[in-house]
């Protein structure tokens, strides 16, 4: 069995990688050019406006590096998650700017397209089968639940991505992916063990993000054999190490050894992670486990209501001291003076205090010692509001109120804040929330179809 050769060129597309190292692969003839396009980390935002959080000439200039090279190869291109989320507003961003490239240079050639979007119905169905199971820390799924998202997708894994290459895709827009499936997907259609393909697109899926120093916009290559595989950088600025490597296989886990995805886990028990040359990794032992019955892990989305901001800092000892309760006596007099309103919240992170670790204070996430003496604070007012019209009365009236309010032992009368900027508040338009995070019972064969279309002249 020869080693198959796979090239991870950006943790996200978009997010670039040098020339030199996208040449040096080149050289090394990879079998396939695969990538991670999007992730859950940036928030629900984007899966709900069906907006990219990848900038669209930042992908544009990774593909127009990419999909010539491939064509000219003869190897295919796997984008995984397209557009950030993978929800069909997300697919068709993606191929927008895969049929630009297209035109412009002249290219033809095959394109698969994988939408994940699920259905209200179908997930509404499922659960009045007792076929939908929460993952943790979500509650169990309401009907109401459903009903209030407004984007539902489900992760596929290799088997979709499969069927794209079965057909003689050349370029594969997936939708929302599992992020190893993309760089795995070539090697089991080929034969190879899925757990050591799984694994190898596991370190594979954010790049040279594996590596030392690592890099999210560098290349990685990934090289797979009959019972082992290794990873080896592109570029003499970082290297594999053996502690880079397993370090990244926990990246996102909460367990060292299990490592749940579509169709199955990936049991690292007897892994084994040498050190094979200076700058490349070789791994043994990962097994991949079927688990019956088959479940895709469905993500929804459900709007939030409408934000403004307003950023603003204080450097007055006295009021900093204060802060606490200041925050309770302003929160105290928004409520009261706009009670019409109705439902709205408002909240303030105060960066030189708590603003990170704030948020984890119920799960003992350790907080600033009281006796601490920060020089500054930075507070960014947030209001969330039915409407944004409700949203900039909160948020105006809680800066005002802050920026004048009368505390013990307050000398200066001018005003207790900074603005950096002005305008001081910043209307953000609608947000979501999450409000699906669950595993559904079902075939993937039923749920993500393959559109295949001819892209190009």
């Amino acid at each position: 069995m020869k080693e198959l050769c796979i090239l991870s060129p950006t943790a996200i597309l978009g997010y670039g990688f040098p020339e030199a190292s996208f040449e040096a692969a080149m050289k090394l003839n990879p079998d396939v050019i695969a990538v991670d396009a999007g992730s859950t980390d940036p928030g629900p935002y984007y899966l709900g406006a069906g907006l990219s959080f990848t900038d669209r000439n930042g992908v544009k200039r990774d593909l127009e590096y990419m999909i010539p090279a491939a064509l000219k190869a003869k190897i295919p291109v796997i984008i995984g998650t397209a557009g950030g989320s993978g929800a069909k507003a997300h697919l068709d961003w993606q191929v927008e700017i895969i049929e630009e490239i297209a035109k412009e240079k002249g290219l033809s050639f095959n394109m698969a397209v994988i939408p994940a979007d699920v259905s209200q119905e179908e997930v509404l169905r499922k659960l009045n089968e007792g076929k939908i199971t929460p993952l943790f820390p979500a509650p169990q799924l309401t009907e109401q639940d459903i009903k209030n998202s407004v984007q539902i997708v489900g992760q596929m894994g290799a088997e979709p991505v499969i069927t794209a290459l079965e057909q003689g895709a050349d370029v594969i827009v997936a939708g929302r992916a599992y992020d190893p499936s993309v760089f795995a997907a070539l090697a089991i259609k080929e034969g190879y063990d899925r757990g050591l393909a799984t694994h190898l697109g596991k370190i594979l899926e954010c790049a040279a993000i594996a590596a030392s120093p690592g890099s999210g916009s560098d290349c990685m290559i990934g090289f797979l054999g009959k019972d082992y595989f290794r990873v080896d950088t592109l570029s003499d600025a970082r290297k594999c190490t053996v502690k880079s490597v397993a370090a990244h296989t926990l990246y996102e886990k909460t367990n060292p050894y299990i490592l749940p995805g579509p169709g199955g886990v990936l049991d690292l028990t007897n892994t084994v992670f040498t050190q094979e040359t200076e700058s490349a990794v070789k791994v043994t032992g990962s097994v991949f486990k079927p688990s019956t019955p088959n479940y895709i892990k469905l993500e929804g989305v459900r709007s939030a209501g409408f934000r403004t901001v307003s950023i603003c800092a204080t450097a007055d000892p006295v009021m900093m001291s204060q802060i606490d309760d200041i925050i309770v006596a302003v929160k105290e007099r928004v409520k009261s003076n706009f009670a019409s309103i109705g439902e709205f919240a408002l909240d303030f992170k105060v960066y030189g205090k708590n603003g990170v670790a704030g948020i984890f204070e119920a799960g003992g996430f350790p907080q600033v010692n009281s006796g601490s003496s920060p020089h500054e604070f930075c507070i960014i007012i947030d209001a969330l509001a039915p409407t944004q019209a409700q949203a900039n009365t909160v948020c105006s009236f809680a800066r005002s109120t802050l920026l004048h309010y009368g505390y013990p032992g307050r000398i200066s009368t001018a005003g207790n804040l900074a603005f950096p900027f002005s305008p001081s508040d910043f209307k953000v338009g609608e947000v979501y929330e999450f409000s699906i995070y669950h595993l559904m019972e079902a075939d993937p064969e039923e749920h993500f179809k393959v559109d295949m279309r001819r892209c190009g002249k």
